[in-house]
């Protein structure tokens, strides 16, 4: 299902009643409303960053509910799509930490194929209706997937923004891991502890210190976004 080793430790997780209760339930609300991600993207998280790989985690809460925005990563929108309020402050935030310039698309996977796991904790929603599966099971599956990263010898860092985020703290061992934690980059919370948090120099300082390559944070320009923008110009 994931093509990497995802699937190993995963497999007895998703062999269990509830996990297959879970994806019959999924199934249906495919079958009978608009629901995101695409269904191919559910798992694109897991996909692009191995288990072993995973060097750094930002927890999300639900994919992003309007039309052609969730991508199946945590924040990040597909290419050619308005980068919502939330990433442009996490834009800001890694401009002023590591003086990147600020992207011009909203897509993620250059993180995540860093190994920058980039993981809701529930991974669909019915269209204009946030949380709106919430409850449905993908917590627990979720839930696991930090338990296991969190039992895994080699130590990594926890990205947790904002209070949804900030409860799966029992989950990780704070000794062993690194934890970061900020109020939510939402525009609204923004401007309570998450600017000036410095989470990216921050990661990157701790995967040095236990011998690991830096994440690169920079996001290559998309030229598919450049010709948007050259053509909503004219």
């Amino acid at each position: 299902m994931f093509g990497n080793d995802w699937d190993e430790q995963l497999h007895n997780e998703m062999s269990k009643p509830y996990f297959l209760e879970l994806q019959q339930r999924v199934d249906h609300e495919y079958e009978q409303h608009s629901i995101f991600p695409p269904k191919e993207y559910i798992y694109k998280a897991l996909q692009l960053t191995s288990f072993t790989e995973t060097k750094a985690v930002i927890l999300g809460q639900d994919p992003y509910h309007g039309s052609g925005q969730a991508e199946g990563l945590s924040f990040s929108v597909a290419q050619g799509v308005r980068i919502p309020p939330s990433l442009r402050s996490i834009y800001k935030e890694l401009n002023e930490d590591l003086s990147i310039d600020i992207p011009n698309h909203g897509s993620l996977e250059h993180w995540a194929r860093q190994g920058v796991l980039m993981l809701n904790t529930v991974l669909t929603v019915r269209e204009a209706l946030p949380a709106s599966h919430e409850g449905l099971g993908w917590e627990a599956f979720t839930n696991t997937i930090i338990q296991k990263l969190n039992e895994r010898d080699n130590p990594l860092v926890f990205i947790l923004w904002g209070s949804h985020a900030q409860k799966k703290t029992s989950l990780i061992d704070m000794d062993k891991h690194k934890v970061i934690q900020s109020s939510h980059p939402s525009p609204l919370a923004a401007y309570r502890g998450f600017l000036g948090s410095k989470p990216f120099s921050q990661t990157n300082a701790f995967l040095k210190s236990i011998g690991r390559k830096p994440i690169d944070w920079t996001i290559p320009h998309s030229i598919i976004s450049s010709t948007l923008s050259e053509k909503n110009s004219l």
